[in-house]
């Protein structure tokens, strides 16, 4: 059997271990700790800006405090990206509230700023109370129409919050993504940028508001002698181990962020000359996507082919591909929720597949992968 190309697995770079082994061996085994703080005081270095971070245990956590602090309730509504992870829409149930889906412009498959317009317009008409916060997703590590969607919510007065779960080390405009909103989340799952084998963080852009993120984080224990609580918490802090493993996946960002990079080029280049099939690329200058994940998309009229068929061919010769993102507003979850879009969306999970991109992925990989995609078009 052909060795096996992963789609994005998890690449140490040897400086892990060592924060780890501290760990134990100053029994620093709990969430909390030096390699914590270490992590955060190294992530607030990396972005370069006036921000305050905190390690939490996922990305979803993240954007679920997030949303506690930007007072969402049972009855509110807020405006969130429909092509993304259920991720990026799950905490806004788990306070009672309701999404409301918006759909992709084509060029950065993130949200639309016209239908994001047009959906807090409607919703206000409908409602008669405008969305609480809007979830823009800079989608396999494409920066969304900042600019464009922060004037947006200045207009309406109404607070952002970036999910830069697949983003760190995007960057807008000269400025990193995760850097723009009232908040933003960010994931170091297994197959993220870097891993902490699970974990995630909250961008705070105060560090009052990172101060009530560590208190909800650790159970909102009140400032008392006993344990005493007037708020409802939450048990989301990063564990001190996890912590030890991101900061030495700290040192080797960067390279990861120029293979993905490298890899993402080099698709460009082998994809140039094969007709009905697109690589997802940065719409101008304006953005510098880290390439989380290489994404193609079929022409519709590719000889009946689709990414379903390719993703088999791909699998049969032992190597991992993924569908695009199901769009939230088509999910049975979210059926009943309100959706503003064109359909584009919709479109691009139907014609688009992820391909390898991760930090053990190769030139001759990439090379592989091309060569079967290549040789089923010509089968038929």
């Amino acid at each position: 059997m052909n060795k096996k190309i992963w789609l994005s697995l998890a690449k140490m770079g040897g400086r892990e271990r060592e924060f780890i082994r501290e760990a134990f061996e100053t029994n620093w085994v709990a969430p909390l700790g030096p390699n914590v703080t270490g992590f955060e005081k190294d992530l607030e270095a990396y972005f370069d800006s006036d921000t305050h971070i905190v390690a939490l245990s996922s990305g979803t956590a993240a954007i679920h405090l997030a949303l506690i602090q930007l007072g969402v309730e049972p009855g509110d509504e807020v405006i969130c990206q429909s092509f993304t992870f259920v991720a990026s829409a799950n905490p806004i149930t788990y306070l009672g509230a309701s999404p409301v889906f918006v759909d992709s412009e084509p060029d950065t498959w993130n949200m639309s700023p016209e239908h994001l317009r047009r959906a807090i317009a409607d919703r206000i008409a409908v409602t008669g109370r405008k969305p609480k916060a809007i979830i823009p997703v800079h989608l396999y590590g494409m920066p969304a129409n900042m600019d464009a969607i922060l004037a947006i919510a200045e207009e309406y007065d109404i607070p952002v919050l970036e999910d830069a779960a697949e983003a760190l080390g995007s960057i807008y405009k000269s400025q990193h993504c995760g850097t723009f909103g009232t908040f933003a989340c960010l994931s170091f799952n297994g197959n993220k940028m870097i891993t902490t084998s699970g974990g995630g963080a909250l961008v705070c852009k105060s560090r009052e508001a990172a101060h009530k993120t560590l208190f909800y984080a650790t159970q909102a224990r009140d400032q008392a002698p006993h344990y005493q609580h007037s708020e409802i918490g939450y048990n989301y802090r990063m564990s001190n181990v996890s912590a030890g493993i991101g900061r030495g996946q700290m040192f080797v960002l960067d390279d990861h962020i120029a293979h993905r990079r490298s890899i993402n080029a080099l698709y460009r280049e082998l994809f140039r000359n094969v007709k009905g099939i697109s690589v997802h690329q940065e719409p101008n200058d304006d953005y510098n996507s880290n390439h989380w994940l290489t994404c193609i998309t079929l022409d519709t009229p590719l000889n009946g082919h689709t990414p379903y068929k390719i993703s088999k061919a791909l699998e049969a010769e032992n190597i991992e591909s993924r569908p695009l993102w199901k769009p939230l507003h088509l999910q049975p979850v979210f059926e009943q929720a309100p959706f503003y879009g064109d359909g584009t969306s919709e479109h691009l999970f139907n014609r688009g597949l992820c391909l390898p991109s991760g930090p053990h992925v190769s030139e001759e990989d990439a090379i592989r992968v091309v060569e079967v995609i290549r040789e089923v078009i010509r089968k038929d």
